[in-house]
């Protein structure tokens, strides 16, 4: 049987995995449900549901955390159920790893033990820089790019990345997402009006609500609990509420932005004023963040299409593409830093 060819993006809130026997890229969430600290019970949409509604025995957990793998054991099982769930490991195939860049070697080594020390029996295992297949993805010519900047938002981390003459320039690691965003709400809600929440319907109002505008009068229906009385009820949020929780979170992405801009070479500058900024990751899908972006940095911003697959996307092309395939490193080889 001919071995088949994996493109891993392995998000903190949603993993993406390209398949190449059958050209599809699947997505799931980041999660599993265990019961009584031993028996996974749900895993990807179907624990995320769970989260916020369970009993004290059954634990919902989310293995990657700031951009990196951080319960191991969870995330392998993860990792093989959506693969097995969907077309079946073939053992012996080959992966290629998007991994963050700002992260210490021994976080990025944990993405290459996650796949060589499953039950996958991975032939090979090759990693990419995810801003190099964010910019494949956004069909960037790396190698002739005198300069560019590009924005990743997750669900719990902002990648921001310069890249020019073929490789990296500068790249920063802020742990801020998505995540944070719908905590915000939460907590603020709770202050506010003693209405408890949960965080898949804040995820809800966040991407419903169109907060950039000037709009000070929109209310959005939800489903909680009132704190004084106990009793689960709907109530009318306001645009401001929501608006108010993520300016923090949204500060800090922009003041990395600026700080990256700053500490960036003059000739590489001059190319990102006149290329633009890209932002891409699945955070960016909020309405009007790109416009939001453009004021406050005063380049021009443009939004990925489908921003959240930009990266697996990328991953493709680089397992397809013979031109491309030399952006993944083994680190089988011997020379390999990490390895060593």
């Amino acid at each position: 049987m001919a071995r088949n060819v994996y493109g891993l993006d392995l998000g903190s809130t949603v993993v993406k995995i390209y398949d190449k026997k059958t050209d599809k890229i699947i997505q799931d969430r980041t999660v599993l449900a265990i019961e009584d600290g031993k028996e996974y019970i749900a895993t990807g949409k179907e624990a995320f549901l769970m989260y916020g509604r369970v009993p004290s025995n059954i634990e919902v957990i989310f293995p990657m955390h700031a951009g990196v793998v951080s319960r191991f054991d969870a995330m392998q099982h993860m990792l093989s159920s959506i693969v097995n769930r969907e077309s079946g490991f073939t053992r012996g195939s080959e992966y290629v790893v998007a991994v963050p860049t700002d992260v210490t070697e021994v976080e990025k080594k944990a993405f290459f033990d996650l796949v060589v020390h499953s039950n996958a029996k991975a032939k090979e295992v090759n990693i990419v820089e995810r801003s190099i297949a964010d910019a494949v993805g956004l069909n960037i010519d790396i190698e002739k790019t005198k300069g560019v900047m590009i924005i990743n938002m997750g669900g719990e981390t902002t990648e921001v990345s310069v890249l020019a003459g073929g490789g990296m320039v500068l790249n920063r690691l802020v742990k801020v997402g998505g995540h944070d965003f719908d905590t915000n709400i939460v907590s603020l809600l709770r202050r506010s009006q003693d209405f408890l929440i949960g965080i898949a319907t804040a995820e809800t109002l966040r991407r419903n609500f169109n907060v950039f505008n000037d709009d000070s009068s929109t209310m959005q229906s939800a489903a909680g609990v009132d704190l004084i009385t106990g009793t689960p009820m709907q109530k009318n949020v306001p645009i401001t509420v929501v608006r108010g929780a993520i300016k923090e979170p949204l500060d800090t992405i922009l003041e990395a932005i600026i700080s990256v801009l700053d500490r960036t070479p003059p000739e590489v500058r001059k190319a990102i004023y006149q290329n633009g900024l890209f932002i891409t990751g699945g955070l960016a899908n909020m309405v009007g963040l790109e416009r939001y972006i453009e004021h406050g940095v005063n380049i021009r911003t443009r939004l990925a299409p489908k921003p959240e697959l930009t990266v697996v996307k990328g991953l493709k092309k680089i397992i397809m593409s013979q031109d491309l395939k030399s952006l993944a490193y083994s680190m089988m080889d011997e020379g390999y830093r990490w390895m060593r």
